[in-house]
């Protein structure tokens, strides 16, 4: 197979954190290679820096054997290289053929004159090489649901017609339905001879669809192995450096007295109806169903983020009213959103702010934040959950996905819940931070 991409000792710093050191990387056409690693051992900054994102400290880009100084997104796109990434990037406020054709509008001649029939036509066309038939193009995109969308970032590479695509997290948002669809294109590409770069913790999809996978640790290249030679356990290791041991731990509390009870619960929009449970102290109880079954609506309703329309509400055996988020936080409910970008973290604020921002009053004396108090929880959170920041007075938009989500947990943590509703607390998070996840959730 001809090679589309080889990294050569690429290396990159931010200040004097040292994110990737002497780091190659090579891509073969017809190829699906996984990038595997930890949260924050560089495999975003390693892709970010392909596509133009990042420039390299140092090390060698070569594209279809010619070496290049990729100068940003579009010169990487000229060149034939696609991302999708982790964090979406859609314009909530353009329709969707306008996010699909931002900064590529077609038009008519050189009039300027958007040609907005055939951009719509091409949009649908894209869509449905996923099987999306119910995405109208007109609409907002900030309208459609986190899972649709992944799904419209997804046709938006295609459109780009790459050799090379590269793909951060595609089914993090996605139902079973998309997944297959996704996979399906993807192994046509892969028959077409583009070479596919697929990041991901999720192990069965790695196994399932990879042909190669290479490893980073701490910012240095671990090895690359073919799938048909390693294993799960293997593969870990070169991970981790260490064994994980169990994944899923064993229960070590038995459920007490009931805690929450729901009766009747509906939404002023009508997505769920009739909707009753109870759950007990010591207890996790889990809601499940495909994407737009109403999962979500469930929590934010009962978290008071999605307005009600009828039912009960009784904690520790006593009628709660909840008609916004502050009355659920007051109550001592907390929660982890699906969402951590624009529902779950102030990107602007620290990783300390973050995580004090739903307990100020905890770390607080005559309104004064006492800095001492609130540090002490903050380094304790930092340690426990095991999140790899250089400082916590840094940008939480700096850190790893899988780390913003363990500073949304910790915020949660802040005020001792009673009651904490987790809305895919995993997403994005390493086979490492999962673990630890699933120990507090134990806990």
């Amino acid at each position: 197979m001809d090679t589309l991409v080889e990294m050569q000792g690429i290396c990159k710093s931010f200040g004097p954190v040292s994110v990737l050191r002497d780091v190659s990387f090579c891509l073969k056409a017809g190829e699906i290679h996984a990038l595997m690693g930890e949260n924050g051992a560089g495999k975003s900054t390693l892709m970010k820096v392909l596509t133009g994102i990042y420039p390299s400290d140092a090390g060698e880009i070569r594209v279809q054997g010619r070496t290049v100084d990729i100068r940003g997104p579009k010169h990487a796109e000229m060149l034939g290289i696609a991302i999708i990434h982790q964090e979406l990037n859609l314009i909530p406020e353009l329709s969707v053929a306008d996010n699909m054709f931002l900064g590529r509008e077609l038009t008519i001649g050189r009039t300027g004159i958007l040609r907005h029939r055939e951009m719509r036509r091409r949009t649908r066309e894209y869509l449905a090489r996923l099987n999306v038939l119910d995405i109208d193009p007109d609409c907002e995109a900030g309208s459609l649901s986190i899972g649709q969308q992944q799904m419209v970032e997804i046709a938006r590479a295609l459109s780009l017609d790459a050799r090379v695509l590269i793909m951060d997290e595609p089914t993090a948002a996605l139902t079973e339905r998309e997944i297959e669809a996704l996979f399906r294109l993807i192994r046509e590409l892969r028959a077409a001879g583009v070479g596919i770069v697929y990041v991901s913790h999720r192990m069965e999809e790695i196994f399932a669809l990879c042909d190669q996978i290479s490893v980073l640790r701490d910012g240095n290249f671990v090895g690359t192995s073919r799938i048909a030679e390693t294993d799960l356990d293997e593969v870990v290791q070169m991970m981790v450096g260490r064994e994980i041991g169990e994944r899923f731990p064993k229960r070590t509390t038995r459920p007490g007295e009931e805690r929450l009870r729901v009766e009747n619960l509906a939404d002023s929009r009508a997505v769920i109806k009739d909707i009753g449970f109870s759950v007990r102290a010591g207890e996790v109880l889990g809601i499940a169903g495909l994407m737009g079954s109403g999962r979500t609506e469930i929590v934010k309703t009962l978290f008071g983020l999605e307005k009600k329309a009828s039912g009960r509400v009784f904690l520790n055996g006593k009628p709660l009213t909840i008609s916004k988020p502050a009355d659920a936080i007051s109550a001592g409910i907390g929660f982890v959103t699906e969402d951590r970008k624009h529902e779950g973290l102030v990107l602007g604020l620290s990783v300390r702010e973050n995580m004090t921002l739903t307990h100020l009053q905890g770390f607080s004396r005559a309104g004064v934040i006492v800095s001492g108090r609130e540090r002490g929880f903050v380094d304790g959170m930092i340690s426990r959950l095991k999140i790899r920041t250089r400082d916590c007075d840094l940008e939480v938009k700096s850190l790893s996905g899988g780390n913003q989500q363990k500073v949304v947990l910790a915020k949660w943590l802040a005020i001792k819940p009673r009651v904490l509703i987790l809305d895919e607390p995993t997403r994005g998070v390493d086979i490492g931070g999962k673990a630890e996840i699933y120990h507090i959730i134990n806990q």
